[in-house]
């Protein structure tokens, strides 16, 4: 395995350039996975603009408008690891309202929110219309693993001793849950691209097998053991 450092700026442009390129003419769902300490919501953000001047279109949803309702989000305690783990994430509507909508012969059709944790309501926000080729950034924790049909993942990892040191106090109850991903799941060994980023004014790419500066070879998304186990134990 070989890491790349590049700033911050620089790894914006370079995710556009490669996400521009890829399936042209064709929607083109991207998730953007990462711990709250890697905030890929930002980097999801701050790719809109380069793609749309880039010729594409883009849209960013955050997952955290797919909760589950906090009837059953809290089930089992309101700090629960393992059920924030398998429990919290809405994922047969995040798939049902944004992802199967993009899929080949798709509507087009997506909300961009489903559910509000903070009044645990429906957010009944308005549906839109994604524009033909436009690329979709879907964006927030522990997406990989349960089947999802993305078609680019793009993880945002951090060391432990980094998590550990820059998860919010509030949210440190989280930990064991991203450690299990981590290891049952292991987005790292086949998310399409993979930004360290221990310190967000440094991250660095590792350079799987597919880019010509490594020689680093990185199993398969779809080869993932751990995805199907997931999917079935939810």
């Amino acid at each position: 395995m070989r890491v790349r450092p590049v700033a911050p700026d620089l790894l914006v442009e370079e995710l556009a350039d490669r996400l521009a390129a890829d399936r042209p003419g064709q929607w083109l769902r991207v998730a953007v996975d990462g711990p709250p300490p890697a905030t890929p919501e930002s980097l999801a953000a701050a790719l809109v603009d380069p793609l749309r001047a880039r010729g594409r279109g883009a849209v960013h949803i955050a997952a955290g408008g797919f909760l589950r309702p906090a009837s059953l989000r809290f089930e089992y305690g309101r700090d629960n690891p393992d059920a924030f783990y398998a429990g919290w994430l809405d994922e047969d509507g995040l798939r049902r309202e944004v992802l199967d909508p993009l899929a080949p012969g798709g509507t087009g059709q997506v909300l961009p929110s489903l559910w509000d944790p903070a009044t645990d309501r429906a957010t009944r926000a308005p549906y839109l219309t994604v524009p033909p080729a436009a690329v979709v950034l879907v964006s927030g924790q522990l997406l990989l693993g349960g089947g999802l049909p993305f078609d680019v993942a793009l993880h945002l990892v951090l060391s432990p001793a980094a998590l550990d040191r820059r998860m919010p106090a509030d949210l440190r109850w989280t930990l064991p849950a991203y450690a299990r991903y981590a290891e049952e799941v292991d987005p790292a060994a086949f998310a399409d691209v993979v930004v360290r980023a221990d310190d967000p004014r440094h991250p660095a790419l590792v350079l799987a097998r597919s880019d010509p500066r490594s020689g680093a070879t990185r199993p398969d998304r779809a080869g993932s053991r751990a995805a199907s186990e997931r999917s079935e134990r939810d």
